[in-house]
């Protein structure tokens, strides 16, 4: 499974499309995901103060485009990329996912 942290409203807009498509796929030419470890160093430096947001648990094998696992940064870490649009038979679940009253984000007990 890889995992992809998204706001309330794009949930809604890829159940509307059936597809999960957010603006990072127009504007890079890809969806930025996670590995399970990655998620929370992902909400921390990306979603900090952030609301509403969704964890996408995301069934790579449904997804008939590449994933590919990139390290764009140089830093030695790869991070999983969907080259085109995730359809919505390959998100098995959605997890609302919220922050703690200190601020900081924890994986659902489910992930």
């Amino acid at each position: 499974m890889i995992y992809r942290i998204a706001t309330s409203a794009d949930w809604r807009a890829a159940q509307r499309n059936g597809e999960f498509a957010s603006a990072d796929l127009a504007q890079e030419g890809f969806i930025h995901c996670s590995e399970r470890e990655q998620v929370l160093r992902t909400a921390h430096k990306y979603y900090a103060g952030q609301r509403g947001l969704v964890l996408l648990e995301i069934d790579e094998a449904l997804i008939a485009a590449p994933i590919r696992r990139e390290d764009l940064t140089g830093r030695g870490e790869k991070f999983p990329h969907a080259y085109a649009p995730i359809p919505l038979v390959a998100i098995v679940r959605h997890i609302e996912f919220g922050v703690g009253d200190d601020g900081l984000f924890s994986l659902p007990a489910e992930v």
